[in-house]
């Protein structure tokens, strides 16, 4: 069964890769404006999600950012499959990427000091991979997360690694992924945007606690790396630009700041990006699993002192 889902993946992949990329972008729009009347979960989720990071807003404008935000996701996706197996020359013309002469410095920057990037789930975030083009003298490297379907991920992973990116599985390639961020002259983008589950910081995103990823702050760190957060966002129909923003300072006095200290930087960097283009992030995602969780326990312990 997954042979047969990986290869009815891959037939639809080279269809969507012989079709140009701005009728692949308006198709991916009117899939995702679909999926938001079909899908009634993830469209609560979404709806749920806007409405808690802007109580300002009525449901209404919720609504109206969670189907933009359907569109953009179908959008990003059947691109990023078209993206995959474009030329450097064409990416150069769908892709800008601003703000790297904030980390390069020099004509002839030190190819021995890594960077470290805090990046999320924003525009076609798969093109932080083609990012090299505008940045030769680094090799970039993210981790990713495989999914159980193996011929599935390997289809994934194959056109992934088109980019020239090298990737990493973060559950199993670790050591790998030390090794070669020893050597220096790297690039490294870590997604920080989703919940981390039970071994995250709990830290404050819009104002109200989740569970964030200190990974980010941890390579920075144990490296000597400068941090800086990088953004993708969707300039028009098919196009897309990837932002470098200020650093995120690792040392204050001279001494190390605490992994905790960075991530509320790299969180309140990320609700920044969320608030410029409330419908450019992923929010079917359920950032808030830990704050949800805590909420309902707090109510059924007043509940039990009650009864």
């Amino acid at each position: 069964m997954d042979s047969i889902l990986a290869l009815v993946a891959k037939v639809f992949i080279t269809l969507i890769q012989s079709l140009p990329l701005n009728l692949v972008a308006r198709l991916g729009r009117l899939g995702g404006g679909l999926f938001y009347f079909l899908d009634k979960r993830h469209r609560t989720v979404a709806t749920n999600n806007i409405a808690r990071a802007f109580p300002e807003k009525s449901i209404r404008e919720a609504r109206d950012i969670a189907l933009e935000n359907f569109k953009r996701i179908g959008e990003n996706f059947m691109s990023a499959a078209k993206t995959a197996s474009m030329s450097k020359k064409a990416i150069t013309q769908i892709l800008t990427v601003e703000g790297t002469e904030r980390f390069v410095l020099r004509e002839e920057p030190d190819r021995s000091e890594s960077r470290v990037f805090a990046i999320g789930h924003f525009g076609n975030f798969e093109l932080y991979a083609h990012s090299f083009l505008f940045i030769p003298v680094y090799r970039f490297a993210t981790t990713y997360r495989g999914i159980p379907n193996k011929a599935l991920d390997d289809l994934l992973q194959s056109l992934r690694k088109k980019s020239g990116c090298l990737f990493f599985e973060r559950r199993t390639q670790a050591d790998e992924l030390r090794q070669v961020m020893a050597k220096g002259g790297m690039l490294l983008g870590l997604l920080a945007d989703q919940h981390a589950g039970d071994k995250g910081l709990i830290l404050p995103f819009f104002g109200q606690e989740c569970s964030t990823s200190p990974a980010p702050a941890l390579f920075a760190l144990r490296y000597k790396c400068p941090l800086f957060t990088s953004f993708c966002y969707r300039t028009g129909l098919g196009k897309w630009k990837i932002e470098v923003g200020d650093d995120i300072p690792t040392m204050e006095n001279g001494q190390l700041r605490s992994v905790e200290e960075i991530m509320r930087d790299v969180n309140r960097s990320i609700e920044t990006a969320i608030r410029r283009d409330p419908a450019n992030w992923f929010w079917v995602h359920n950032r808030w699993k830990y704050s949800r969780r805590k909420e309902a326990a707090e109510a059924k312990e007043v509940a039990g002192k009650n009864g």
